[in-house]
């Protein structure tokens, strides 16, 4: 019998996690299978299109309750975003569920041109994203997925961070009329504090205020991140926490306020640090003239080390004590 995984969160993070008062969800995963049972239910239009995924995708009860309303088409990314493509452009709307890591490597060119050059308003959802995978190593890992995204015209790159962002994100996906990718992850997430905010696509969430440092977090990195800052603020440092929940269209307007606003900035994401979310929000301020001590936390250029997700992402410093330690040491600086 193998070991159980390690939990994501070490015993200080969840002392901190209690601290502030956070609950723990389910997996973004599993919020996303249960929002899109939901819609299927009240439109028979809604249609899951898998790739041997309904299994990791928590799509079985969905296959199960609507069998007519779901397409599996064995290990063949590059059929599947053709046929829900193909689907979408005859009104259906199609939601193409695979693997991250194949699903924007492998069907790539599909993705470009069957749903973004076609201009037809399908919906992917890259699954068990960034290092959800582990062990499995490289082949596996998606760490190259928001790089190769953004720079697709057309196309609309949501990474959900908790229970609340990813059940939003598939209302919001059902509704749109425009290509989207919708990244989820495995790990079962805290659910975050949400004070009076509605979700709307392309427009980032305040989850802390401080003028100290700035934490601009994605998918399930920003819980990290808001453990940190209650962290720091023991230290007597004060860090904003901002949920980047929509990578593309990026908001311009809450990068450049915390770039005005705060003495550093530090981004966060699953994914290298070449071409996410870090390189955006740089290339927002630089051509802003907005110039303050700044540091990309992510995966380098390397071969990422196997193991459980939880070891790797400390083995990075994407933690609360990582992240907190490399927010401190970049306020020495400011």
């Amino acid at each position: 019998m193998s070991a159980p995984a390690p939990s994501m969160f070490t015993p200080a993070a969840k002392a901190m996690a209690e601290k502030l008062g956070l609950k723990m969800g389910r997996a973004n995963l599993e919020e996303f299978a249960a929002t899109l049972e939901e819609l299927a239910k009240a439109d028979p239009n809604i249609i899951a299109v898998t790739s041997d995924s309904r299994g990791s995708g928590k799509l079985a009860p969905f296959g199960k309750a609507l069998p007519k309303q779901i397409v599996e088409v064995g290990i063949a990314e590059q059929n599947l975003v053709g046929i829900t493509a193909g689907l979408a452009a005859c009104g259906k709307k199609a939601f193409g569920v695979s693997p991250s890591c194949f699903l924007t490597a492998r069907a790539l060119e599909q993705i470009k041109n069957d749903v973004c050059y076609s201009d037809v308003p399908a919906v992917l959802v890259g699954i068990s994203s960034g290092v959800s995978y582990g062990a499995l190593g490289t082949t596996h890992h998606s760490l190259h997925d928001l790089a190769v995204l953004r720079a697709i015209n057309n196309l609309t790159v949501i990474v959900p961070a908790d229970n609340f962002e990813s059940r939003h994100a598939i209302l919001a996906a059902a509704k749109a009329t425009k290509p989207i990718f919708v990244r989820f992850g495995k790990a079962a997430m805290f659910n975050l504090p949400k004070p009076d905010t509605n979700f709307e696509v392309g427009k980032a969430i305040t989850l802390r205020e401080g003028n100290d440092v700035a934490f601009i977090a994605t998918g399930e990195t920003v819980v990290h991140a808001l453990l940190a800052a209650g962290q720091l603020a023991e230290r007597g440092l004060q860090a904003r926490v901002i949920s980047m929940h929509t990578i593309k269209p990026l908001d311009t307007e809450t990068i450049l306020k915390a770039g005005r606003e705060c003495r550093a900035i530090v981004t966060v994401e699953e994914h290298m640090v070449h071409g996410g979310l870090g390189e955006a929000c740089a290339s927002v301020l630089l051509q802003a003239g907005v110039s303050k001590p700044f540091r990309i936390v992510g995966f380098p250029d390397e071969e990422t080390v196997p193991g459980a997700q939880a070891d790797i992402f400390r083995h990075y410093g994407i933690s609360v004590e990582g992240l907190s330690e490399t927010a401190a040491r970049l306020l020495n600086r400011a």
